[in-house]
């Protein structure tokens, strides 16, 4: 398990922070310098360059999003400039795509961070421009919440494999319908009916608590507190739950990491918006207690296992499960080894994690728990002190990504293996660069006391 007694101190961490903004940076130029974007949205490098394999174009907004979150640490102008005309040039497509769930990734890294810099002031405040965001905010929120299918007792937003599936990932997506019900919107159906996209998003969190993640309550002999299944299979004809799945992990009764570090970060990110609501918002759906506990519950339970199930540096590997990790030996209590033989390590998995950790552990400090509250946030610590060594920070300034050590599809074979008789290793990824970004600039702005960084 992660070693909490080795957490430094946050304000140790700006020294690797600063230089980790200074890589983004050189990263950002290269990939603009260098990238031919008629082949589709970088995804993935092999042998340190961009490259793209896409189920979908899921990762455009990262891209721009890196540039974005670069400006907004350091305040260099060519980044912001890159983010910003990028995003108007390519993103368009992306807020009325009807055949993704990952509408919360694109448009909120892109459009969110804009509109967010605007109302900090960061960037001049111009009303027309302004609205364009807000517009593409509304517009995205609504298309993915018109993405549902009903189950029994509830509903959810179904992924590009078709309406029967239910994926962890999504919990992050719920952003974007959140941003857009604050901003007045709803999704308008037939005869003029207007769909709460409130409604929709709490819907959604409600069947992602449910059946993606496991309390240790007895559902399955595999039902470990704080386990969680990337993807669930409903029948669409009567709306029945059937069984979990994997795209990506190695079962479905195994834990891909990556898929747990969503549901890590969405659900302490929902907590954080539900401490805004007024409550008699949401006493249509139930009171503010009643999804205050359930998000709450869920948030433990992953950051939990997490914690109980990753090496002691906070660097998880690609799945729990995967088939190979006995070979490492005591893995759980030493450093992860990106360079073993056997199974890959996720760094982007423990990225977006860390974040989410930070985030649990402000809400309790909030909520008067200080003792819960500091195990989160030195697991986090540690996570995220791991991250920004040597080992996982791309300092070779001809490598095109930032976060080394990333996975996509280890059960398909996508990832590059410079060694054929190690694990794949030593490339990166447009998510785990971007989430990188993201914690760092969290970071940064608690170290220096700048606003706290919130999607909303």
């Amino acid at each position: 398990m992660i070693d909490l007694a080795t957490a430094p101190e946050l304000d140790s961490l700006m020294p690797r922070l600063t230089r980790m903004f200074d890589l983004a940076g050189e990263k950002v130029a290269l990939i603009d310098q260098n990238y031919d974007d008629s082949k589709g949205s970088p995804v993935f490098t092999i042998e340190g360059n961009y490259t793209t394999r896409g189920w979908t174009e899921w990762t455009e907004g990262f891209r721009y999003g890196i540039a974005i979150l670069h400006y907004d640490a350091t305040g260099d102008e060519a980044s912001l400039k890159s983010g910003r005309d990028h995003t108007v040039a390519n993103m368009a497509s992306h807020v009325s795509h009807i055949g993704v769930h990952d509408h919360g990734f694109n448009n909120l890294s892109t459009y969110g961070n804009l509109r967010r810099l605007m109302l900090e002031g960061r960037i001049s405040d111009n009303e027309w421009e302004r609205h364009f965001y807000e517009l593409a905010i509304k517009v995205s929120g609504a298309v993915q919440g018109a993405r549902w299918t009903e189950r029994q007792g509830g509903g959810f937003i179904h992924t590009f494999n078709g309406p029967h599936s239910l994926f962890i990932d999504t919990i992050r997506s719920c952003r974007i319908l959140m941003m857009a019900h604050r901003l007045g919107h709803v999704l308008m159906g037939e005869g003029d009916q207007a769909i709460s996209l409130l409604d929709r998003a709490l819907q959604h969190i409600d069947s992602t608590s449910q059946y993606n993640v496991f309390y240790g309550e007895g559902r399955d002999i595999y039902d470990v507190r704080g386990r969680t299944a990337h993807e669930c299979i409903f029948n669409t004809k009567n709306g029945a739950y059937r069984c979990p799945n994997s795209q990506q992990g190695y079962t479905g009764f195994t834990t891909w990491t990556r898929g747990q570090s969503w549901a890590t970060l969405g659900f302490a990110e929902e907590l954080e918006f539900l401490n805004t609501m007024d409550p008699a918002e949401l006493e249509p759906f139930g009171g503010k207690e009643k999804w205050e506990q359930l998000m709450l519950k869920a948030a433990t339970a992953v950051a939990d296992n997490f914690i109980e199930n990753t090496p002691t540096d906070g660097i998880s590997y690609w799945d729990q499960g995967a088939p190979h990790l006995e070979k490492i030996g005591d893995y759980l209590n030493q450093p992860a080894d990106p360079f073993n033989a056997y199974e890959p390590v996720d760094s982007t998995a423990s990225a977006i994690t860390a974040q989410g950790l930070f985030r649990l552990a402000e809400y309790l400090k909030g909520k008067g728990q200080s003792a819960e509250a500091e195990k989160y946030e030195k697991a986090a610590l540690v996570t995220a002190g791991s991250l920004l060594n040597d080992t996982y920070l791309s300092t070779n300034s001809q490598h095109q990504g930032l976060l080394l050590h990333s996975i996509y599809h280890e059960p398909n074979g996508w990832d590059h293996k410079p060694d054929p008789n190690k694990a794949a290793h030593g490339e990166s990824s447009m998510w785990g660069d971007y989430h990188l970004m993201e914690l760092g600039v969290y970071l940064q702005r608690k170290i220096q006391n700048k606003p706290y960084l919130t999607f909303y």
